[in-house]
């Protein structure tokens, strides 16, 4: 694709998102970009574009010669891949904001890629209008990427923030949510942290060059989080969120994992509230930086989306240094995490399984503790999702294998034992 070459989009889907992608390219004539055709499921939908825009026929978009870029905003990760992977075998660019889809087929993705040596651009699957992708490909070494923390999905971020400011129940803040249109009809993805875990596979590879099928990283969301655990960590001057996390050990490999955390007050997550998204990204040199936007809706979305059709002028692509330029990290499950763990029944709460306890509170009808665990015991077991159980990380939660050793070693020095 020369530079500034003409962009002719077919465009896969016309909802929230292709909507707004619509509009939005109505509005920038400069793009010298416009969409021929507009591929979707129900023929006979009312919508705010001329009739002669759609059709139901996906092969109108993927073999016309005249479309040099696919855009692929619907939410049926099969058809998704699909189509991907005919419009890259077909010689066109691909822009998807399809999570699930990339997440679960990264492998076959960036082999098409090899194969073709086309642009596949996804920054809207990551963190909608914030640039993070970019971010992570060009700016940061992977050496010198310590930690990335991040929260990724608006709709979560939103209920929380409901049921701390305005003392709202689970199911409450969950009814506005979807009232207010943050939250999908069936909230489970949203809710039990799939999004939010498909997300950071995708995060994961252009931050460390980590190719994991999201099965394999722990997560859940916040289904769990009880009306008095936002009342515990009001009392200690914390915030909870669902927080998507990834960071180097001592020993090279990268612990990362998407669970609900305590966040401390001066934290730049903690100023995260409603459906918006934030980035916090430690590097060697640069230290701490933080990236804040919106994390959903119509515009915002279509706004990454557009960031990608424009890259697209200059012939951009990923070019997966951390993968391919450098020796890639390893994900671990070798470490241990501090956890606040609150339950209604001390039956169900497997003591023995924690290197040790700080805290215990039992006297109240919501009992709570403050622990450390192997993070082995979460991936392999699922107490800590059941009956009623809530399981929230500290706000300094990964502990190094390494400084477990060199703690038990020193208590036992201090015991005289050796």
């Amino acid at each position: 694709m020369e530079t500034h070459k003409k962009l002719t989009i077919g465009l896969f889907g016309f909802g929230v998102v292709g909507e707004g992608l619509y509009k939005v390219l109505q509005q920038t004539p400069s793009l010298n970009a416009c969409i021929k055709k507009v591929c979707i499921k129900q023929a006979n939908k009312e919508r705010n574009a001329p009739a002669s825009l759609f059709t139901t026929e996906k092969k109108d978009l993927l073999f016309d010669p005249e479309i040099n870029v696919i855009v692929e905003v619907i939410d049926d990760a099969d058809a998704a891949f699909e189509i991907v992977t005919i419009a890259l075998h077909n010689g066109k660019a691909v822009v998807s904001a399809s999570k699930k889809m990339i997440a679960e087929h990264l492998p076959e993705i960036l082999q098409m890629q090899k194969e073709t040596d086309l642009p596949f651009l996804c920054e809207a699957a990551a963190c909608a209008s914030i640039p993070v992708i970019r971010n992570l490909e060009e700016y940061y070494d992977n050496d010198l990427l310590h930690s990335i923390k991040a929260i990724v999905n608006g709709s979560t971020n939103f209920i929380l923030t409901k049921m701390f400011e305005d003392k709202l129940d689970f199911n409450e803040s969950l009814l506005l949510a979807k009232q207010l249109g943050f939250a999908e009809s069936n909230p489970k993805l949203d809710v039990e942290g799939y999004d939010a875990v498909n997300k950071w596979a995708i995060l994961l590879n252009h931050a460390y060059g980590i190719v994991e099928h999201p099965d394999n990283i722990l997560f859940t969301g916040i289904q769990n989080i009880q009306l008095t655990d936002a009342l515990v960590a009001k009392e200690k001057g914390l915030d909870i969120k669902l927080i998507a996390q990834a960071k180097k050990l001592k020993n090279g490999k990268v612990a990362a994992f998407v669970l609900p955390q305590f966040i401390q007050n001066g934290d730049p997550l903690s100023f995260v509230k409603n459906e918006y998204n934030g980035v916090v990204i430690e590097s060697g040199f640069a230290d701490k930086q933080f990236f804040y936007g919106k994390g959903a809706g119509s515009f915002p979305t279509a706004s990454a989306v557009l960031s990608d059709i424009s890259a697209l002028r200059y012939n951009y692509k990923y070019e997966y240094k951390k993968l391919y330029h450098h020796i890639p990290h390893e994900l671990t499950n070798e470490f241990y995490v501090k956890v606040y763990v609150s339950f209604d029944d001390w039956k169900f709460i497997p003591r023995d399984k924690f290197e040790w306890i700080e805290e215990w509170h039992a006297v109240a009808e919501r009992k709570y503790l403050i622990g450390v665990l192997p993070v082995q015991e979460l991936k392999q077991h699922t107490w800590w999702k059941e009956n009623q159980t809530s399981l929230i990380l500290t706000a300094d939660p990964i502990i190094d294998n390494l400084d477990i050793i060199n703690l038990k070693k020193r208590s036992l020095e201090l015991a005289g034992i050796i």
